[in-house]
Parts: C-alpha cells; sequence; structure tokens
C-alpha cells in the first residue's frame, strides 16, 4: 500500500492568507455599496474570448467556437493543436508544453468523464465533435478549483448553451483524401465471442485439449470413431463458431461524406416569469483512409554504413535492421453523437440537463509483409517472408448525463453557486481482432505460395471489452466583496469522483500439427488467404482451437476502482484595479485499486489466490495530500496585464499501469506491462506571463514557466527476438522549462481584411533515470518521452469587407519527439517534424447560407520516426480535399 500526506510552508502561507481573507470579508459586511458578479459563459464572438483570456485569474487559453469553425477542424483534438504550446499525438491526444498526454486531463463543462480508451486514462478529443463545443478552455497554471492530477495543462471542453431564440440549421459534408484511389475492404462480423465458446470456457474450464475433453465427457472408442476422434471433432465444432469469412476485396474507396443538424429555443412561462430553453444536435461522419507504412527493430549490430533493403547477401549481413514490416492499412472510422439540452432561467437562477451520447466505431485491415534478415527470411535472398493479414473492429460508446446549476443570491450579500452532478458510462468493445499468419514462398522476387507452419497462432482471435462506469459531483460557493480600492471575491468548493472499471479479453488460437500446409498457390488468391478455414478446409486437416488464456496467478483481464474526495478555499483580491492576488489551498484524497484478474477463476482456490487480502493491499493506493496555488497579476490598465504563478500538483499513473497485465500500446505496436512498484510523480510549476492587448482584438502574450518533477513516470523497454516489450519505472527527477508567445494582429496596414495569428513554443526538457530502474536504456539521462524542443502555429487570414468571402491559411509543425526510449545502445526513436499546412475559403452567399472549401495537409508531408540515423516507422498521409454547405434558419 501507498500512503502519502505532507505539507509545505506555502501551504501554511497560503492559509493563512486564506484566514485573513475571510476576516477581513467579515469586517468589511457593513459597508457593501454595490455587488460584482461576473458571469463566464461566452457569447462565442472573438472579442468574448479575448475578455475572458484577460479575466483569467490563473492563466489559461481560451479557443471559441468562431475560431474553431475558421480553422475547420472538425473534433476538439484537432482544434486543440491551434493552442500555444499543444500538439497532437496520434489525432487524439494532447500535449501541453511538449509533456505527454499523462500530464494533460479534460473534462466536461467542469466535471470528470471516462476515457474510452483501453490503453489510456485520459481522454482521446479526437471523440468530441466542434459541432457540440461553445469553446475549449485549456489552463496551464494549477489553480484550487481544478483537479490536482495536473501538469502541462487541463482542458476543460464547454457545450453548446441554451439559445435566447430560436435557432436551427444542418450542414452537408463531402472529401476525399489522395491516397484513396485504392483500399481493402470485407465484410465484417461484429457479433462477438460466439457463444458456444463462451459457454465452452465454463465447461471445459478454459481447457480445450482433446484429453480433457475426454475425461469431461466420459468419452471412449466406438466402432465409428476412437475417443480421441469424437474429441477432434468436437474441438472442430468449437472453431467452426469463429468467424472465419475474411476475403479482401481491392478497390477505391468510397467518398468521405457527414451531416450535422441542431435546433433550438426559448419560451417564456407566465406562471414564475421564467424562460424555458431546449437545444438539441445530432452528427454524423464517416471516413476512410488508405496509407502505406513501415514498421522496423533496429538491429543492436548497426554500422554507419548498413543496408536499409534486403536485395542481396551483402546487403543482408549489414542490414540495418532486426526486422522490417510493410504494412498496407485500410481504415474506417464512423462516429454518431447527439447533444440534447433542456434547462430553465429564472432571473438570477438558471439549471439544465444535458444528454450527451457519442459512438465512436473503427473498422482497420492490415496486409503485412515481414522479412528478418537475422532470422533469415527475406524475399530477395532467401525466397521467403511472413505475411499476417489482420483485422480490427473497435466499438466505442459514450453516455453522459448531466446536470449543473448556477445561482446568484442578491439578497444574500450576492454569494454566487454553482453546481453539477454527472453521471457517465462508457463501453468499449472490440468483437473482432483476427490476426492470419503465413509463410510466404518466392522465386525471383515473384510470389509463389502461402503456408501455415503449424505451432501455435496459426490465426489468432481477441475479443475485448472494457465497462467503465463514473460519478462525479461538486460545486462552487462565491462571495463577492467590494469595499474602497478592494475588490474581493472568496470561494470555497468540492468535487467528488467514483469510478469503477471491468477489462476482459478472450484469445484463442487456431493451431496445426506442425506440418506446412500450402492455402495458396496464385497470385490472384492472396485477397481470400484469410478467408482459408472453411467447413471443408477444417474437416480434412487437422486444426483445432485452443484457448489462450494465461494461467494463474497471471492474467490478461483486470478490475479497478478509483475515488477522490476533494475540497478547496481560495481567494482573489484586486486592489485599486492594479494588483490582484490570488491563491488557494486544494486538499485531495485519493484512493485506487487494481486488480488482475481472470476467465479461469473457478474454485475457492482461485479466488483466494486472484483476491487476497496480500495481493489487494499491495494494488492499493492511498494518497491524501495539500496542494497550494498562487498566482500574482500586475494589471496595466486596459493595455497589458504581468502575471506570476505557482503551483504544487501531482500526475498519477494510469489503471492499468500498476497491474501486471500486458496490452498493446496503439501508439509504439508494442506489448507493454504495468508495474507495482509504480508511484505519482509531484510537481512544482512556475510560470511568468506578460500580456498585451491592442484595439479590435489585437493581442501579444508571452510566457515563461519551469516544470520541477519529482519521480517522473517514463517507459523502459526490453528486446527479444526482433520485438520490443516495455513496462514503466520512476525516474529519480525530471525538468522543463522554456518560452511561449501568441498573437493576433491586423494587417490592414498591409492589404484590408487580413491579420494574422499565431504561436510559438520554445523547451527543453530533461529525465534522470538510475540505472538500477532503466532496463536495458541507452540513455539515463534525456529529454523526456514526447517531448518537442519547439512548436510553431501559424494563421493568415483574411475577411472581406462586405462579408461575402473569408480565408484562412494554416500552419503547423512539432519539433522531433521521443516516441520510445532506445535499448541495447540504439538511439532514442525521434518522430520527426511534421509540417502541416490547410487552406481553408468559405463564402457566404446570403445571411442563411454557407459553403466551405477545405484542402489539409497541402505539403503532402508524412509520418516517419527514426532511430540511430534510420527509419523504423513511416506512414502515408495524404492530402485531403472537402467542401460543405450549411444553412441556418
Amino acid at each position: 500500500m501507498k500512503t502519502q500526506y505532507s505539507t509545505s510552508k506555502i501551504s501554511l502561507a497560503v492559509a493563512l492568507s486564506l484566514v485573513s481573507g475571510a476576516i477581513y470579508a467579515q469586517e468589511q459586511d457593513n459597508v457593501i455599496d454595490e455587488v460584482v458578479t461576473t458571469g463566464n459563459r461566452l457569447q462565442g464572438t472573438a472579442a468574448a474570448v479575448i475578455a475572458e483570456r484577460k479575466n483569467q485569474a490563473f492563466v489559461a487559453d481560451i479557443l471559441g467556437s468562431e475560431q474553431i469553425a475558421r480553422t475547420g477542424d472538425s473534433d476538439a483534438a484537432s482544434a486543440l493543436r491551434r493552442v500555444t504550446g499543444l500538439t497532437l499525438v496520434d489525432g487524439k491526444f494532447i500535449y501541453v508544453r511538449g509533456l505527454g498526454e499523462r500530464y494533460s486531463s479534460a473534462r466536461l463543462n467542469g466535471a470528470s468523464i471516462p476515457s474510452p480508451d483501453l490503453t489510456r486514462n485520459v481522454i482521446p478529443l479526437d471523440i468530441f465533435p466542434t459541432n457540440v463545443i461553445e469553446s475549449l478552455s485549456v489552463q496551464k497554471v494549477f489553480s484550487p478549483n481544478m483537479p490536482a492530477a495536473f501538469g502541462g495543462g487541463s482542458v476543460d471542453i464547454r457545450t453548446k448553451s441554451l439559445p435566447s431564440e430560436f435557432v436551427a440549421g444542418f450542414q452537408l459534408g463531402i472529401e476525399g483524401n489522395s491516397n484513396n484511389s485504392t483500399g481493402f475492404t470485407y465484410d465484417k462480423n461484429d457479433s462477438g465471442l460466439p457463444d458456444e465458446l463462451e459457454s465452452a470456457i465454463v465447461h471445459y474450464r478454459g481447457d480445450f485439449s482433446f484429453r480433457n475433453i475426454i475425461e469431461k465427457h466420459g468419452l471412449t472408442d466406438t466402432d465409428n470413431a476412437t475417443a480421441f476422434q469424437q474429441a477432434f471433432t468436437t474441438n472442430q465444432e468449437l472453431l467452426k463458431s469463429l468467424p472465419r469469412n475474411m476475403t479482401l476485396k481491392d478497390g477505391s474507396l468510397s467518398p468521405n461524406y457527414s451531416f450535422q443538424g441542431g435546433i433550438g429555443n426559448s419560451y417564456d412561462e407566465q406562471w414564475l416569469g421564467g424562460t424555458f430553453g431546449f437545444l438539441a444536435s445530432v452528427a454524423y461522419d464517416n471516413k476512410w483512409n488508405y496509407a502505406e507504412r513501415t514498421n522496423a527493430v533496429v538491429s543492436a549490430n548497426k554500422t554507419d554504413d548498413c543496408a536499409t533493403s534486403f536485395e542481396s547477401s551483402d546487403d543482408v549481413n549489414n542490414s540495418c535492421y532486426d526486422s522490417f514490416t510493410d504494412s498496407k492499412v485500410t481504415t474506417e472510422n464512423e462516429r454518431l453523437n447527439g447533444l440534447f439540452t433542456l434547462g430553465y432561467r429564472l432571473d438570477t437562477h438558471e439549471v439544465s440537463y444535458s444528454k450527451i451520447y457519442i459512438q465512436d466505431n473503427e473498422d482497420e485491415t492490415d496486409i503485412g509483409i515481414n522479412q528478418n534478415p537475422s532470422q533469415g527470411i527475406t524475399i530477395s535472398v532467401d525466397d521467403k517472408a511472413d505475411r499476417e493479414h489482420q483485422f480490427t473492429f473497435e466499438e466505442r460508446e459514450l453516455e453522459i448525463d448531466q446536470f449543473k446549476g448556477r445561482h446568484t443570491f442578491l439578497d444574500w450579500w450576492g454569494l454566487g453557486a454553482d453546481w453539477q452532478y454527472t453521471e457517465s458510462e462508457v463501453h468499449t468493445d472490440i468483437p473482432l481482432d483476427v490476426t492470419y499468419s503465413f509463410s510466404d514462398s518466392y522465386a525471383n522476387n515473384e510470389y509463389q505460395n502461402s503456408a501455415i507452419n503449424g505451432g501455435n497462432g496459426t490465426a489468432n482471435y481477441q475479443f475485448v471489452e472494457m465497462r467503465d462506469f463514473m460519478k462525479s459531483w461538486g460545486g462552487n460557493l462565491t462571495l463577492p466583496i467590494s469595499t474602497g480600492k478592494f475588490e474581493v471575491e472568496l470561494k470555497s468548493g468540492w468535487d467528488y469522483m467514483d469510478r469503477a472499471r471491468y477489462y476482459t479479453t478472450s484469445s484463442f488460437f487456431v493451431n496445426n500439427n506442425g506440418a506446412g500446409i500450402t492455402v495458396n498457390d496464385t497470385n490472384d488468391g492472396i485477397l481470400d488467404l484469410s478467408s482459408y478455414l472453411t467447413d471443408d478446409f477444417i474437416n480434412n486437416n487437422e486444426v483445432w482451437v485452443s484457448f489462450n488464456e494465461p494461467e494463474a496467478p497471471e492474467a490478461d483481464d483486470y478490475l479497478a476502482a478509483q475515488k477522490i474526495q476533494a475540497a478547496y478555499g481560495a481567494f482573489d483580491v484586486i486592489y485599486d484595479n492594479s494588483w490582484r492576488f490570488s491563491g488557494g489551498l486544494r486538499f485531495e484524497s485519493f484512493q485506487q485499486v487494481t486488480l488482475e484478474t481472470s476467465s479461469l477463476i473457478f474454485s475457492r482456490d482461485d479466488i483466494e489466490n486472484f483476491y487476497s487480502q496480500d495481493r489487494i493491499v499491495d494494488r492499493t493506493i492511498n494518497e491524501d495530500d495539500i496542494y497550494p496555488a498562487l498566482s500574482l497579476t500586475y494589471l496595466g490598465g486596459e493595455g497589458y496585464q504581468l502575471r506570476f504563478g505557482y503551483g504544487e500538483t501531482v500526475v498519477r499513473p494510469d489503471l492499468r499501469e500498476v497491474v501486471p497485465v500486458g496490452y498493446f500500446d496503439p501508439l509504439t505496436d508494442i506489448r507493454t506491462t504495468g508495474s507495482l512498484s509504480l508511484e505519482s510523480s509531484q510537481l512544482k510549476n512556475y510560470d511568468a506571463r506578460y500580456e498585451l492587448y491592442g484595439d479590435n482584438g489585437d493581442n501579444l502574450a508571452v510566457s515563461l514557466f519551469y516544470k520541477d518533477i519529482a519521480n517522473p513516470i517514463e517507459s523502459v523497454l526490453a528486446v527479444g527476438d526482433s520485438s520490443y516489450t516495455a513496462s514503466f519505472t520512476n525516474g529519480t527527477s525530471a525538468e522543463l522549462y522554456g518560452i511561449e508567445t501568441e498573437w493576433l494582429y491586423g494587417l490592414n496596414w498591409l492589404a484590408d481584411g487580413f491579420f494574422t495569428s499565431g504561436n510559438l513554443t520554445l523547451s527543453d526538457s530533461e529525465v534522470i533515470i538510475e540505472a538500477a530502474d532503466a532496463g536495458n536504456l541507452t540513455n539515463t539521462v534525456k529529454r523526456m518521452n514526447g517531448h518537442s524542443k519547439y512548436v510553431v502555429n501559424l494563421q493568415l487570414n483574411y475577411d472581406s469587407a462586405g462579408g461575402e468571402h473569408s480565408g484562412s491559411l494554416v500552419y503547423n509543425v512539432f519539433g522531433e519527439r521521443i516516441l520510445a526510449s532506445g535499448i541495447g545502445g540504439r538511439g532514442d526513436a525521434y518522430e520527426q517534424p511534421f509540417h502541416s499546412l490547410d487552406a481553408i475559403y468559405t463564402w457566404y452567399p446570403d445571411f442563411n447560407t454557407k459553403v466551405k472549401f477545405k484542402v489539409k495537409n497541402l505539403l503532402g508531408a508524412n509520418q516517419e520516426v527514426l532511430q540511430s540515423g534510420v527509419a523504423v516507422r513511416t506512414r502515408e498521409i495524404g492530402t485531403t480535399f472537402g467542401v460543405s454547405y450549411s444553412y441556418e434558419f
């Protein structure tokens, strides 16, 4: 069990400030002249966004719906990469100031929600479409009303609020990608784990061996068949229950298309004199993408003049790689979302209920050809290669019910209160994940045939299911006080989060007796390879199925529960409209337990083995701590502000990082296992910021930041036969420091209607890992994983004088970042800069109509990862062309 409780001197200083503020408020109670209340509901205009950022006590960047619409981004993740110091990884995860996704958090209207991602606690932000977003707030400086699990920044996704009048509209869109002239499709079977196999796991207690089947059924030899033959037939009937018709079809992929629609209104009621309102929206999009990609493992014996191809025996003997895989990947993403909000306003009180439903499905086929020169498997020299056809279909559902309220009690000194109660549930299923493995033969670089060569895993089926339930509720009380030259706001609040997760995977191997069986001998039959397991083939060959569940005490399933209880007190004091002093303390009690479990629990001994008291205690984390935050701002009138901030925060391991259960990380394609010894990281955050505000929304901000991290969590790699495995460890220390600047500036002096906006971040980091904890790492002192030394976002925008046309050129690039640390003398693997240039043009033929043209990745850039100077991962991206039509009634 891990237990922690600590306070610091600065925590005591903040506590004294809170007490002093409370006493001051009581003394001034009889001299209140006026009540000042501040609303934070965005109006969706650029001016309101700038005003909110300016009025924040702690540094935050706000991205409004107008800015999002201008860049043409379709989801929250894509939009957020335009924010200062943010980079987008895998199209889903946000890295803030170069820190990995574990150092960022996301909330929905201030509430915690679970992640539908199977491998990470952090929410993949691509699941939130921009049509439901009113604004995105990225707070980079910790404040007491935020969760203490804060590293680089916290994202608050604010959904659209109730309209003040009737609104309705729709949008239709279509787009295509330059890569999609070819691709591979198939008729998927998404029914999930067959009932026959699910029942057989219990009936045979996970042992599908012929011996166990004979014993279970008491089989004996008969005149027609031996006991072994009867058991073999029983096993093959189980095999036949698996989905087996996986014929690939080659052809041009369908265009991408999308639809959005919404309606809302408000109605005055006469009984109490309030206003009812509602807002409903729905969106659907379907996207196809074809890409050719490579994935390799660098040789530990690599030389400077090594060969990156396998054309000759010299190349093979001096290869840069232990293994190299060429893949053709086709992906279909289908997303459906709906938002319904119902609310009531009466004077200074407002309550609302929102229902959000998001379904996000991904279907992927991967045809991979693997060559392994270290094992004598190459096409040109050895006339052979390994082939895999993989089919993966993943379904993700996020369902959210949220109640919110905001109240101002004018008769009670202007006391303000807001609260939320949110229940959310995630269902993530992989009803189909199958990999077929073959051995290919070649002659003179020409394909000859494919065979299955026995052993385990001729075909590997996996079915995954995750359920995640979360309740989150909290509230804030705000008391504004104004007297003389002082404006004081005292604030307190609470947060509560209760979460439970269940994750299970069932894996099955299709095996044969070890003799090679040719399953195809023509070029025309390659796409039919993955449908060779017909009934006739099964009946006429010695193939069978086995249940691939680890034997106790090892496991591939887990249960997890998490509870966070928090309370805070804060103050915000403005003196003479010149100085602003803000801060407070947050107390959090964090409790978590993650237990590995198994489908092979059938007896009391099994239960005591997996759920023993010692095991539960060893996998339980209890942390109670106090987290201080301070911010000092000099208000230079309307022209500029100067800010200083300090905060102490924590970054905790993900749920599955503290349990010894293996999984494949989708970012690195590396099998990763949790570590029982992993501890939370403690951060000290220092910030300084200068903000300059001009006319017409022009502004400039320059920030300095420094982070001191104790016990940073880093991944540690090991290498096996031509593949990596990974786990996690705590480094000794880490630091991150840098400067970032952002601006918006009109260019009317150059040409009417033009203006520019953008941001630039320059930073560096260093992490130190003790040799005893570093495993086989090449560099125990290095940059933090995922950190980029620079991030650039540039926009050149145009708005015509008549309001009929607008356009933007949007450029983004990040510096190289470590995707995986090098081991065994290999260098670190660096993801290379990706230069993204997008163009958006919008035509407004009338007040209600909008036509938008969009081109993404104009430069045709591709993704690339280099290790020890050679490419170990590449992926084509292609250029996307799209047009959309929208109409507002």
